[in-house]
């Protein structure tokens, strides 16, 4: 994972401020953004619900392309909570009891935003809210059939 950064500058580093690219990195206004390890070909990254915050720590993950994701959950919380993920296919869902961890493997092999979070409670009326960002254009195969769009 990356190293704790100032935010604007993780932003900036990910095209997450710039219209075109990745904008959604504006939309969750709180939490650390991260970006998934790669190893051995497999990307892995952890999140973790630290006490007391009600939030995904990190509430951004950025995956520098399409592909399966070893995800490692960690509930580091007082209350349980649970995590609604995306992968193709299917969707996935993982129980976090009260100081668990469990992994799960993703497949999000096209570019775009992924929201994950946890559905069970209220959780302070917005619930654990995070995203997983892909990086990378979509194949040519699936493009609109349209004028090229202006990219800084």
């Amino acid at each position: 994972m990356t190293t704790a950064k100032e935010r604007p500058d993780t932003l900036h580093e990910f095209g997450l401020d710039v219209q075109n690219k990745g904008s959604l990195g504006r939309v969750l206004a709180t939490g650390n953004i991260r970006q998934a390890e790669e190893v051995d070909g497999r990307m892995r990254a952890e999140v973790r619900i630290p006490p007391d915050e009600l939030a995904w720590d990190p509430s951004i993950l950025v995956m520098p392309r399409g592909g399966d994701l070893e995800l490692t959950l960690v509930n580091d919380d007082t209350n349980t909570h649970c995590a609604h993920l995306p992968s193709n296919g299917d969707n996935k869902w993982m129980w976090l009891p009260v100081y668990s961890r469990g992994t799960v493997t993703l497949n999000l092999d096209g570019p775009g935003y992924y929201w994950f979070s946890s559905n069970i409670g209220n959780d302070e009326g917005r619930g654990l809210i995070g995203a997983i960002v892909v990086r990378g254009d979509a194949p040519s195969q699936a493009r609109l059939d349209r004028p090229d769009q202006p990219r800084p």
